[in-house]
This record gives structure tokens, C-alpha cells and sequence, in this order.
């Protein structure tokens, strides 16, 4: 890693209180500041009798009780001048110790001679204050409300849009630069990080290539990045969106996809599903052209990402540091199989010369699915190459727990202008930057918890910037970061609403949508809330399922249609004012007042807003489906599962996180929130709740979505259910004694969360 910016070491800073200095130092490797001041009291004390030679000091004292006789005038002999040196000495050392005893307490902690790191980054300089901000809520909305403006915006939208930023070019390090300097004009501490990662560019010289028939389909300037490379050839099949659904009706057709070139259409899941999908059954590559509902234009070349993952691919699991030192591994997400995008004109070109069997009713535009003379030949030729990417910081640090922390982060680089996915986002987090730091500043507002601001790269290969932050920094991260919200893609259309969260989280959601209005032309009305499950492509993905961290993914879009020009060279700031009639700005304002109130609101409050009980339900409808699944299997192929596995573990787990919420939600509602101590204990029981559903019987390199309601593996609730299904119909990769080793580890990670929840091990119901 390369830390551009190097920070001093913390401080300890005097607060009073009842009239009694205290000192608080904060992730200082010397953490009994108390302690350490009595001992260095102790050795100077001794330090400073040795100088004056042993039992000096004792000596002259005992001297000065003596008489003196005078049988002559006083004269400068020896003993008269060792006594007043004695004196003197004696006179110089209590003075002293008066000295350093009354302003002991206030003493700096020495500096570190380490490197600082991410968690001093956070909590440097910060004073622990323990009162309460003086600024009532109303006030602060009000503020955050005031100082986003659609001029403000607009001006952030001219400084940060560029016609090339992709991920480690240099566009990509002016934009950082830009953004660093932002962020120290308003004063805020600032840092970045840098790492070595391994990017894809389209072939150095030429380019790639596909054929059909033996006939050239033209240029390709699109491509999908960590593709494997080298030529496939085969039969060409339409498999509609690619969904394992639409793969499962060409079989039911008796079509075999072993060895065929699958041609599919954008959109209902991941470039790098639809890929998995197909290697899963054997094909021999994927093509993938813009769906009719785009509408875009012939000839626009689509680009994208085909790692089943996050990060980057060949550093699974562990940050790309420039001092990593680990043998080459690739990630398990990296696909089998060829992949490559193509135009609109270049697929109509296929389909028209395609025969076979009709296609399943339900496939609109499509008509033949191909047959086995229908040859279609790809040839991936894209290079790989490490380059160095950064991440940039800036925090507004907490007076109360500043090693308490929300994270607002935007990529800021994108395959061609990527006005949407990228502009829009890095001016909405510039501009959150400065107005919060100018409540900070100029108005009063004094956060109890810190946020931090981020600008990532290499979004657009899988959130590569923020998944090798993650990475880097996991012990911390999932200790101290109580929510992300990301900025990606905030501006899409107009004027649906649509979120993707963590279930902590959308109460304050549906809150917090309703204290803000779309500022259009068109309508003042309230926003309605769709909310939408996480997908794998959602940049929020990593930080939950990876981290274990409460996070949100929102946008403004159009109903119905969503907005055609991303991951395309068309993503240009007059497509996306003509997509939303103008309102760009304005739609961009009320999303960062959204995304700022909801960061304002958890470093305002003594107690996080965030709902344990919500995800109660979500637990109870995968138990319910889990043991209907058993008790039929048990029922009618007792063979294959023994009436010795009971569902009841399951279920007690399932009740032992009920009450444990249940009594949490009692406890705060009863609780004191002047106790600054209690309010921490509960709020780190509301934090635990996401990072202990994390499995820990999988590994983060081999599994790196480790959750086992939102995540992705044979971890979790969902592939457990997906097993008794695979069991039920006898396929090959079923395994019974697989499932009961799962079913149990899945057991535990629940109730292993629910004694977290509970607090202190004497209040933990463990029913199992």
C-alpha cells in the first residue's frame, strides 16, 4: 500500500468536568495514560536525586538543622558555599516538582515514531467530550437543507465531469487530486490510499473478434473486462436474459448448451451471471447485446465486468498492497469461458440468420433459437496489466465517539464520460463534504460520531477501490463502521425512488424519505419508496456481505425504464439532463439532502438508528420455507434425509434472536441516554447484529460473501433451501451429510448472534 499522506500521532486533550481536568486519549498504543504519567513521575523523581548524588538532598537538610557558630565573621569557606549550593539545589527541585505536578494532566502523549494508520486517521486530534450536542435536530436538517443548492451542485458538475477517467489513468488521478483538494479547503483531515491492483484494456493493437457463418460482424470497441481470452467456437443459442430460469426452458426443450456460443441480452441480473450461468452447463462462451428496452442506438458498444465478485480478482480475500506477499491465486468468481459484448445491428445480424426450434413463449423479439449449422466464432484478445489506483479520504471527526463511524463514498472513474455513474456522485459527496464541514465550522453542529468521506476507483471493475479498502482495513472496519452509503448512480431518471439496503436500515429509510421533497418542476409531492433486493452488482454489496456493515444503495430513475446509457461511451451529461427533463441538479440536491440526513441523523442521535427487529421476519420466511421443504422430504424420501434431523434447532435459534432484539428494543426504550457509557454498550450490541451474521465457518478468500441472508455461498439460508431442492430431485451434486453440516453451521451463526445481541454472557437465551 502506498499511504500518500502521512499523519501525526494522536493527542490527549484536557476536558473539565465538575470542576476536575480529565485527560482522553484515543487509539494511542499507550492506552493507561494515567498509568504511564506515574511511572515517568516516579523515574524523574529518582533521575533528579541522582543528580544531586545520592541522599544529597537529605544531607543538606539534616546540615541546616545544625547550629552555627560564629567565631568570625562569615568568609567564603568551603562549607559555606557547599550549604548555599545545597540551598539553592534544594529550592530548585521542590519548585519543580511543584511545577510538574500542577500541569502533569495536561501533558501532550508522546508521538509515535509507526506510521499512522487508517483508525489514527479517524480519531486523531479528537476530543472525547461527553455532553450533549447543543444543536436540536430541526435545526440540523434544517442547515444540511439551506446549504445544498442546485447552483452548488451545478458548479460541482462542471469541476469534476471529464471525457476520460478510467480506473488508473491519469483523468482518473486528476479527478483524486481535485477531490483531495476539495476536501482539505474545507478543512477536513484528509488521507489516501493507494493499490496495486490487475485492471483489463482492450487489445493493444487490433481488436476483438466475433464471426458468424465465417463472416466478419464489424469492430469492437466494447468489451467485459476479466473475460478469459483466447477463441471459442461453436453453435449459437439464444438463452434470453441468461437467467437460470431461461437456461432451465432450453432444456426443457432437450437443448444441451455443451459446447454452444450463448447469445443473450442485457439487463434482470450481472453480466457475471449471465456468464456463470453459462458455464455452469457447459457453454463454450456468451455473447451479450443491449435489450430491445434500452433503446439505444445500433451501434453503441456495451461495457461491463464479468468477475463473479468484487475487488480485485487476483488478490481474493486480502488487499492489493504493493507489499503483499502472496503466491498467485485467482478468485473463484473469475469465469471458465469466454465473454464479449456486441451491438444492437451486430445481434440482429445473428438472429436473422438463425434457425432451430421456435423460441419459449414469454421471449419477446426473439424467433429461432438456433441451431447446429448457425457457427459462431469469439475471439477475446484483452490485456491484463497492474496498475496502481486511489483511494481518497477526508473525515469530520465526532466529539463524543469519534472512532465511531458512518462512510459516504462515490467511484469516481468510469469507461467514457459517465456522467451518471460517476459525476453526479462525486458532486453530491463534494458537495456533503462542504456543507456539513461548514455546520461544523460556522454553525455550531458538533457530531457525536465521525464521518468519513470517500472517493473510490475501479468501480466500474466490480468496486475494486472500496472492496481492497475493505479488505485492507477488515478488523477495523467492522468494529467502528456502523453504515455505508453509497452515492453511485443517485441520478438515473425521475421521478421513482428506488433503495437497497441492509433491513437495519429501512426503517430509517422510510423516515427519512419523508422529511425530504423532490425538488422538480413537475411535483412537490412526497417521494414513494420501492425498495429493491441487493444484488451482487450493488456497490453496497461488499460492505454488508463482505464486512458485515449496515449500508444503503439509492436512486432517483423512471418508472418503469431504467436509464439506457450506463456502461456505454453515451453516458454524457446532456443524456441524462434530456432523460430527466432538466432536472439533473434538483434531483441531485434532494438526494443528497437524502443521503445527508440519514449520515446526520446517526452521528446526531445517542442512540444509532438502526432496527434489530427487522431482520426478524426476513430469518422467520427462510425457516418457514427450510422446514416445510424437511418435513416433505422426511415424509416422502425418508431415505434421503433421516427423521433424526429436527428443524426445532433451527426454529430455537430463530427465537433466541426474536427475544434478544425484542429485550434490545425494550432496553432502549427504557435507557438513560445521559449514561454516555450505556449508550455505548448499546449501540455497539446494534453494530455486532450484521457483522455476526457474517458465517465464520467460511472462508473470506474462498467465500467472500460470508452473510447468510443477503450473501452468496452454500452458507447461506437460501442455498440451504436451493439443497433440500437439489435433494428432493436427485441431482448429482445434492449430498445429504453436505446439507446437515450446513443446516447446523447455518444453525449456530444465528444463535451465535443472538448471544451477541443479548449483551453480557449472563443474559444470553441459549435454548440449543
Amino acid at each position: 500500500m502506498i499511504l500518500t499522506a502521512l499523519l501525526p500521532s494522536s493527542i490527549s486533550a484536557s476536558t473539565q468536568f465538575n470542576g476536575e481536568p480529565r485527560s482522553y486519549t484515543r487509539f494511542n498504543l499507550t492506552q493507561n495514560m494515567e498509568g504511564e504519567n506515574s511511572q515517568v513521575e516516579m523515574k524523574l523523581s529518582s533521575d533528579m536525586d541522582e543528580e544531586v548524588g545520592g541522599n544529597g538532598v537529605g544531607e543538606d537538610l539534616n546540615h541546616a538543622k545544625e547550629p552555627y557558630v560564629v567565631h568570625k565573621p562569615a568568609g567564603r569557606t568551603p562549607k559555606n558555599v557547599c550549604f548555599m549550593v545545597a540551598t539553592v539545589l534544594l529550592i530548585f527541585i521542590i519548585s519543580y516538582l511543584i511545577g510538574y505536578l500542577s500541569h502533569r494532566k495536561t501533558e501532550l502523549a508522546p508521538p509515535s515514531c509507526s506510521r499512522s494508520t487508517f483508525e489514527e486517521s479517524i480519531t486523531e486530534d479528537s476530543v472525547k467530550m461527553e455532553v450533549d450536542p447543543l444543536m436540536d435536530w430541526k435545526d440540523v436538517k434544517s442547515l444540511l437543507d439551506q446549504k445544498m443548492t442546485a447552483s452548488s451542485i451545478e458548479s460541482a458538475f462542471s469541476e469534476f465531469a471529464s471525457e476520460s477517467h478510467q480506473a488508473g489513468s491519469a483523468g482518473d488521478m486528476e479527478l483524486a487530486n481535485k477531490v483531495l483538494g476539495r476536501f482539505k479547503q474545507y478543512g477536513m483531515h484528509t488521507w489516501t490510499d493507494g493499490h496495486f491492483v490487475k485492471l483489463v484494456d482492450p487489445p493493444a493493437s487490433g481488436s476483438n473478434m466475433v464471426t458468424f457463418k465465417g463472416s466478419d460482424l464489424g469492430e469492437l470497441r466494447g468489451y467485459l473486462a476479466y473475460s478469459k481470452t483466447g477463441t471459442a467456437k461453436g453453435a449459437v443459442l439464444h438463452g434470453n436474459y441468461g437467467q437460470m430460469d431461461d437456461l432451465g426452458k432450453l432444456q426443457d426443450k432437450n437443448i444441451a448448451l455443451d459446447g454452444r456460443v450463448l447469445l443473450v441480452r442485457s439487463g434482470k441480473i450481472s453480466f457475471a451471471e449471465k456468464v456463470a450461468n453459462a458455464a455452469k452447463l457447459n457453454a463454450s462462451a456468451v455473447l451479450i447485446y443491449p435489450a430491445g428496452d434500452r433503446q439505444l442506438g445500433g451501434s453503441t458498444q456495451l461495457f461491463g465486468h464479468v468477475h463473479l465478485g468484487s475487488g480485485d480478482p487476483y488478490t481474493p480475500g486480502f488487499p492489493s498492497f504493493n507489499h503483499t506477499q502472496f503466491p498467485p491465486v485467482q478468485s473463484s468468481g473469475l469465469p471458465s469461458i469466454l465473454a464479449q459484448t456486441i451491438t444492437v445491428n451486430m445481434a440482429a445480424t445473428i438472429m436473422k440468420g438463425m434457425e432451430g426450434t421456435t423460441a419459449p413463449a414469454g421471449w419477446v423479439g426473439v424467433g429461432r433459437l438456433g441451431d447446429d449449422k448457425d457457427m459462431v466464432t469469439v475471439e477475446v484478445n484483452n490485456v491484463l496489466s497492474e496498475k496502481l489506483i486511489n483511494n481518497v479520504f477526508g473525515v469530520i471527526k465526532g466529539f463524543v465517539d469519534p472512532d465511531r463511524f458512518v462512510v459516504m463514498g462515490a467511484q469516481r472513474d468510469a469507461w467514457g464520460p459517465g456522467f451518471a455513474s460517476s459525476t453526479v456522485g462525486t458532486s453530491v459527496l463534494v458537495e456533503l463534504a462542504r456543507a456539513i464541514s461548514d455546520m461544523v465550522k460556522n454553525d455550531g453542529f458538533k457530531p457525536r460520531r465521525s464521518i468519513v468521506f470517500a472517493s473510490w476507483s475501479a468501480g466500474e471493475y466490480g468496486s475494486v477501490g472500496a472492496t481492497e479498502w475493505l479488505e485492507g482495513y477488515l478488523s477495523s472496519l467492522n468494529m467502528k463502521a456502523f453504515s455505508y452509503i453509497n452515492l453511485d448512480g443517485v441520478v438515473s431518471g425521475f421521478p421513482t425512488f428506488k433503495a437497497s439496503a441492509s433491513p437495519l436500515m429501512y426503517t430509517l429509510i422510510q423516515r427519512t424519505l419523508r422529511e425530504v421533497r423532490l425538488r422538480s418542476s413537475r411535483s412537490s409531492d412526497r417521494i414513494s419508496l420501492f425498495m429493491e433486493p441487493l444484488r451482487l452488482n450493488d456497490p453496497a454489496y461488499p460492505f454488508i456481505t463482505f464486512s458485515g456493515i449496515p449500508s444503503v444503495s439509492f436512486r432517483f430513475t423512471t418508472e418503469g425504464a431504467e436509464y439506457p446509457y450506463l456502461g456505454t461511451l453515451d453516458d454524457t451529461r446532456d443524456k441524462l439532463y434530456g432523460a430527466t427533463s432538466n432536472q439533473v441538479a434538483k434531483l441531485a440536491v434532494s438526494a443528497g439532502q437524502f443521503a445527508g440526513k440519514i449520515a446526520l441523523r446517526l452521528v446526531h442521535d445517542h442512540l444509532l438508528h438502526l432496527d434489530v427487529e427487522k431482520y426478524i421476519r426476513q430469518i422467520r420466511t427462510h425457516v418457514v420455507a427450510i422446514n416445510s421443504k424437511i418435513q416433505k422430504l422426511q415424509s416422502m424420501q425418508p431415505q434421503v434425509l433421516p427423521k433424526l434431523l429436527s428443524v426445532q434447532w433451527l426454529i430455537s435459534a430463530t427465537g433466541s434472536y426474536s427475544r434478544a432484539a425484542s429485550s434490545l428494543s425494550n432496553e432502549i426504550d427504557n435507557s438513560n441516554l445521559e449514561d454516555v457509557e450505556m449508550c455505548r454498550n448499546i449501540n455497539d450490541r446494534i453494530m455486532s447484529v450484521e457483522r455476526d451474521f457474517l458465517s465464520p465457518y467460511v472462508s473470506p478468500r474462498e467465500t467472500p460473501f460470508r452473510h447468510i441472508l443477503v450473501g452468496s455461498g452454500s452458507h447461506t439460508l437460501k442455498a440451504l433451501s436451493d439443497h433440500l431442492d437439489a435433494l428432493q430431485n436427485d441431482q448429482s451434486d445434492a449430498d445429504a451429510d453436505l446439507f446437515r453440516i450446513q443446516f447446523a453451521l447455518a444453525t449456530w451463526t444465528i444463535q451465535g448472534c443472538a448471544n451477541s445481541l443479548a449483551g453480557e454472557v449472563w443474559s444470553i437465551d441459549n435454548m440449543i
